[in-house]
């Protein structure tokens, strides 16, 4: 990816719409999508009821960034999140900074059962950090990633 593209795909992310509105600023993406820093201000809008991060802004923007970067590296398939959990561990006091990256073993993991399976379920684990680096709260994201036209069976 050039840099005339990955500013192009910066600016689309920050345009994304969920992102807009949250005010969400892309402080690092690389070129391949391994690695991702978002910046999610503590605004207005994103203040609870005792002037902290809102748990619901912090889910809107974890949610999509695992199954983002499976998109960009597996362009053949579907990603999409499957499970979501964030473990609150402090506070958000202040504006908040979601660190993503894309473990290799977890990449060679997913080649292979896309390989042998043609579907893989990988969970990924990132963190939200306060603005001294103190981590805030956990995440562990599940990634859907199938061929396209999938079709899952009944919800049990």
């Amino acid at each position: 990816m050039t840099d005339v593209e990955l500013g192009g795909a910066i600016k689309r992310l920050e345009n994304f719409e969920p992102f807009k509105m949250m005010q969400v600023k892309i402080l690092h993406l690389s070129p391949d999508w391994r690695s991702i820093r978002l910046l999610l201000p503590l605004s207005a809008a994103a203040r609870n009821r005792q002037g902290t991060m809102f748990g619901g802004f912090m889910a809107s923007l974890a949610d999509p960034v695992a199954a983002l970067a499976c998109g960009k590296l597996y362009p053949n398939y579907a990603a999409w999140t499957r499970k979501l959990t964030i473990d609150f561990v402090r506070a958000g006091t202040t504006d908040l900074e979601l660190r993503f990256e894309f473990p290799i073993e977890l990449e060679r993991m997913i080649e292979k059962e896309l390989q042998e399976k043609e579907r893989s379920t990988p969970t990924f684990e990132y963190a939200y950090y306060l603005t001294d680096g103190t981590p805030c709260a956990g995440i562990q994201c599940s990634v859907a990633i199938r061929t396209p036209g999938y079709r899952k069976g009944p919800i049990r």
